[in-house]
């Protein structure tokens, strides 16, 4: 079974470049145009991991981050933080919001599927010997 990567970003260009990326790596993708959209997803399409824009409409990917690890069933999902705003001092908000990893864009292809397949937990039986 594919592992599902959950990207919330609201400018369609961008989730059409990771879309493309991560489906020719192997992934199935599903995606959110907000931080509310993204909140509910987390939650509903049980997603291996989350690529969160930190600029969205509703809520902003931060808050949007805090409320999915507010929630049982989506509180260990890893979230990695992808913004084109990357001021001093951002890196530390998003993880003191419950981000695993942050990326400023444009981002490297290679460095965000090194970055993935790091954070990305193993399928079961994957990398146990079996």
């Amino acid at each position: 079974m594919k592992q599902r990567i959950l990207v919330v970003e609201d400018q369609e260009d961008n989730r059409r470049i990771m879309r493309d990326l991560l489906v020719s790596a192997g992934y199935e993708v599903i995606e959110a145009v907000s931080g509310a959209e993204g909140v509910e997803m987390a939650a509903s399409a049980n997603p291996d991991l989350i690529l969160m824009d930190l600029q969205l409409p509703l809520i902003d990917g931060l808050e949007a981050t805090r409320r999915i690890r507010a929630e049982p069933a989506s509180s260990r999902t890893p979230v990695i933080a992808v913004t084109s705003y990357a001021l001093s001092g951002d890196n530390d908000k998003a993880l003191a919001a419950g981000c695993d990893a942050y990326f400023s864009k444009p981002v490297s292809p290679r460095r965000l599927l090194a970055k993935v397949e790091a954070v990305l937990p193993k399928p079961d039986g994957e990398g146990d010997g079996k």
